[in-house]
């Protein structure tokens, strides 16, 4: 798979570590578990929106684009590192926050991303709940045309074909730290949303022929429309590569038994993924999306999903930061 065709600017501190959970191993008494940090892939707090704007920021700069365009929900972790990398290349930002979670908490509206996106400087529009945003998006983005500028409109997530060879880069680093480590992995499993982590993974370590299968949990779409969202992406990936053949319906596999009541939705296997990890091993997931993403894992283990003698590798998608946003779901007041 050849990358270098590819309009791209470098945002990214990679690899990113690969590290073996020893605590939380022995704790739940089921395979070996490993996680791939890619939290620290240094823009503004990291996350994984970095690896798909590296070549998101690129197509935008090969076009001459004058303004980035996005948009995501109020607590957007993809939003914060789209300010911070189009800042990076003197780009100015405009972004629109859907308020996707209602009747939340003040914090939810003005601390954790809501206060570094401010901070980052960005124009920032809302808009209510239930619209179609990406199509607002495009409307804005004809706006800015008819006023003379060539805005460049980044859909929600980064996840369009473009953005997902940012995980086909991942998986490729994935096979490579492996391979490395003489480790072969069961599963590789993370928290899947807008769907171009979960369909750059799996093009890419499809592509390669690794053998490792992914397991996307969903944290707002139902399975089968989670599956269809991933699997036309990740063969419109595919496609954009070059690689022969078909991608195989089969390689797309989403569980979406943890989302809870809806997206961004506290749940309490989500509160107790967050404090496990972070008090076995130090490292702190998200609310929104890896915290669901662990606590399916975790709950999956302790149901004999996954078992001992077996190697689990979990993506962490990052996201620290919304953890302010949700400080009384933690700390009640």
């Amino acid at each position: 798979m050849d990358l270098s065709r590819f309009p791209r600017v470098r945002l990214t501190q990679a690899p990113t570590p690969l590290e073996y959970l020893p605590r939380l191993s022995r704790l739940l008494d089921g395979p070996d578990i490993y996680i791939k940090r890619d939290d620290n892939t240094g823009l503004a707090t990291g996350g994984n929106k970095t690896r798909k704007l590296e070549f998101l920021i690129g197509e935008a700069l090969a076009l001459g684009a004058t303004r980035i365009l996005t948009q995501g929900a109020t607590q957007s972790n993809h939003v914060r590192q789209t300010i911070a990398a189009a800042n990076r290349f003197g780009l100015p930002t405009t972004v629109l926050l859907e308020e996707r979670v209602s009747g939340a908490h003040a914090d939810y509206y003005a601390n954790g991303n809501v206060l570094l996106d401010r901070i980052l400087g960005a124009q920032i529009e809302y808009r209510p709940g239930g619209l179609d945003m990406n199509q607002e998006l495009q409307a804005l983005a004809a706006e800015l045309r008819e006023k003379g500028e060539k805005p460049y409109a980044i859909p929600g997530g980064g996840s369009n074909a473009v953005g997902a060879l940012g995980y086909v880069v991942s998986a490729q680093e994935i096979v490579a730290q492996a391979r490395e480590r003489g480790l072969r992995f069961d599963h590789v499993v993370h928290a899947t949303g807008s769907t171009g982590t979960q369909a750059g993974l799996v093009a890419g370590l499809q592509g390669l022929e690794s053998g490792f299968p992914v397991l996307g949990i969903s944290v707002r779409a139902p399975r089968e429309k989670q599956e269809e969202n991933v699997l036309r992406l990740a063969r419109q990936t595919w496609d954009l590569l070059g690689l022969r053949g078909e991608l195989p319906a089969e390689s797309v596999v989403v569980n979406a038994d943890y989302v809870g009541t809806g997206y961004g939705v506290p749940t309490p296997g989500m509160v107790e993924a967050v404090e496990l990890l972070a008090r076995q091993e130090g490292i702190l997931l998200d609310p929104v999306y890896t915290g669901k993403g662990f606590a399916g894992l975790i709950d999956l283990i302790r149901k004999g999903h996954f078992v001992r003698g077996q190697k689990v590798l979990f993506v962490h998608t990052g996201g620290a930061a919304g953890l302010f946003a949700y400080r009384t779901t933690f700390v009640p007041a």
